[in-house]
């Protein structure tokens, strides 16, 4: 049953190349990364094979997961300064990520492609060409056909930093004849909690360890937080930020915001004095996917209210008349997350006020940042309840209750004070995957 499932998934796969890439050319016009190398996601390369030899290739799909594959990489590179890397990502966030990691620790040698698209020719070209020996997949990425050719050619293929939600265990289930085989070819699974690796069980996945999250011990880029802590000091009132938000979201939270600048504004009037600062904070989002700049920002105006982005700031928003009388911040800039979770006094978590399973908010915690968070955090379940549990979180009902939540804690210096301190220890608590996994890969290498 597996087989046939696996070559009708394959033709679809072979036939779907046509829209695959007019999609990434409607993608490529918001978002220039995407139509760069476009032939790589096929198995076809600039890159001489004789280039491709001994290559330990890692897949990290898109920014996130790029992030954290860089905090292993790392610790691999400095116990193996000769190790080459075969970087692929999906995304072109995830590309332009990994582009800078080179640069950062790269080695003459290293390889940077796309993904290759899970037909059974391209995946074919992939290994024909580069013929890595050793492939980690960082956290979900699971393609049958690329699982498969890589069985095939006995090359051991690694989960690294695995997470299965229930939601995807249940789509695992719809889809057996096709996921069971996959799960089952994987040569090892490390999974971030013991209910991941349950679930990963259940699909007869090799779990060979329990390492928690490799994102624990990520180090937030330290000029970049100090800088946005002097930012906010040299401001007059105190930042509500929403972090990675989603489409959907972001409306959501400007109603909230409206009713805030509106009241303001009347009780202004009322009392005939001129206020430049129509709210007693100041709202900043932070979309969690950059082609959605634009569209957040037109959001913004639609809602009544002045937005400054961060792109204009030539210093400090405090620098800047326009930052200073718009109600609504928008960080329209990547790599910068540490920048405005030391500008934020609390932030309120993306992706958690929909059904769409949170977003990480690790990286606040260890950044000194309290999270409000929803209802939905399926993505990072056990991280989430650990925050709360320890004070580091709040969670809430929904986008109302998250905005008065965030506005009482910056008011509250004491309350806010002890979640500071909560969320940098929960933080430090936490830390240790990265050794546990990279002791852990050496059998492979």
């Amino acid at each position: 049953m597996s087989g046939w499932a696996r070559a009708l998934y394959s033709v679809l796969m072979t036939l779907g190349q046509p829209l695959l890439r007019r999609k990434l050319a409607r993608r490529g016009r918001q978002e220039p990364g995407y139509r760069e190398a476009v032939d790589e996601r096929f198995g076809h390369y600039h890159q001489p094979p004789e280039m491709a030899s001994e290559l330990v290739w890692v897949h990290a799909v898109s920014l996130g997961e790029t992030r954290t594959a860089a905090v292993l990489l790392k610790a691999l590179r400095a116990q193996h300064p000769a190790l080459r890397l075969l970087l692929t990502h999906g995304t072109a966030t995830g590309r332009e990520e990994g582009r800078a990691l080179l640069q950062s620790i790269g080695r003459p040698g290293d390889v940077q492609v796309w993904q290759p698209w899970d037909s059974p020719m391209a995946v074919k070209r992939f290994f024909s060409h580069f013929k890595p020996r050793l492939g980690l997949l960082m956290e979900t990425e699971l393609w049958p056909n690329t699982v498969a050719e890589s069985k095939r050619r006995g090359m051991p293929l690694v989960l690294v930093n695995g997470r299965l939600s229930a939601k995807s265990l249940n789509q695992a289930h719809r889809w057996a004849a096709l996921a069971l085989p996959a799960y089952g070819a994987l040569s090892a699974v490390y999974a971030q909690t013991q209910a991941d690796a349950e679930r990963f069980c259940q699909l007869g996945a090799p779990v060979a360890g329990v390492f928690g999250n490799l994102k624990f011990d990520a180090t937030p880029d330290a000029a970049l937080l100090t800088k946005g802590r002097v930012w906010r000091e040299t401001l007059a009132r105190p930042v509500l930020m929403f972090a990675s938000s989603r489409e959907g979201e972001e409306d959501d939270f400007l109603k909230q915001i409206s009713a805030f600048a509106q009241a303001g504004r009347s009780q202004s009037a009322m009392n005939s004095v001129a206020n430049p600062l129509p709210i007693a904070f100041q709202a900043l989002i932070v979309p969690r996917h950059p082609q959605r700049f634009d569209e957040v920002a037109a959001l913004v105006v639609q809602h009544g209210l002045r937005v400054s982005r961060r792109s204009s700031w030539q210093g400090s928003p405090a620098d800047s008349e326009a930052a200073m009388a718009a109600e609504v911040w928008l960080g329209d800039s990547l790599g910068e997350m540490a920048l405005y979770y030391g500008l934020g006094d609390a932030a309120l978590l993306g992706g958690s006020f929909a059904p769409l399973g949170g977003q990480n908010l690790i990286e606040a915690a260890a950044c000194g940042c309290p999270v409000v968070m929803g209802p939905h955090t399926f993505n990072f379940t056990e991280a989430a309840e650990l925050a709360e549990a320890e004070g580091a979180a709040l969670r809430v009902e929904g986008m109302a209750q998250a905005v008065q939540a965030g506005l009482g804690l910056i008011n509250d210096q004491a309350a806010l004070g002890k979640a500071v301190n909560a969320g940098l220890a929960f933080a430090a608590q936490n830390q240790g995957a990265m050794a546990r996994t990279a002791t852990a890969l050496q059998a492979f290498l």
